[in-house]
């Protein structure tokens, strides 16, 4: 399977059922749902996110580099900031239907 067209979920190898594991690991993550909540389909700086989400600044980057890490989110920098977006937009699709899906169902029954 290509790199540019990846498996359909019932054709995916063990290597890809990993790396999709891993990358909803990280997001499962209830501070860094809502940094990626957060980002939506904006550029955030760390500051703009540190005032949306009122935790730490050293708290968030520590969590922003595990999300960049996992090719969830990417980074910009202009002048002396660095700008904070999902890294494209079939996440952005995908994490807009998991909240709408998720956030408003009781999984917990």
């Amino acid at each position: 399977m290509s790199k540019d067209q990846p498996a359909s979920p019932e054709n995916q190898s063990t290597e890809e059922a990993a790396l999709t594991a891993n990358a909803l690991k990280a997001m499962a993550n209830p501070l860094r749902w809502r940094i990626i909540c957060a980002l939506g389909s904006e550029e955030l700086s760390v500051n703009d996110i540190v005032e949306k989400i009122g935790t730490s600044q050293s708290n968030i980057s520590q969590h922003l580099v595990l999300l960049k890490n996992k090719n969830i989110i990417k980074s910009r920098k202009d002048a002396n900031k660095v700008y904070y977006s999902i890294s494209n937009d079939q996440l952005l699709a995908l994490i807009a239907n998991m909240s709408s899906v998720l956030c408003h169902t009781n999984l917990d029954d």
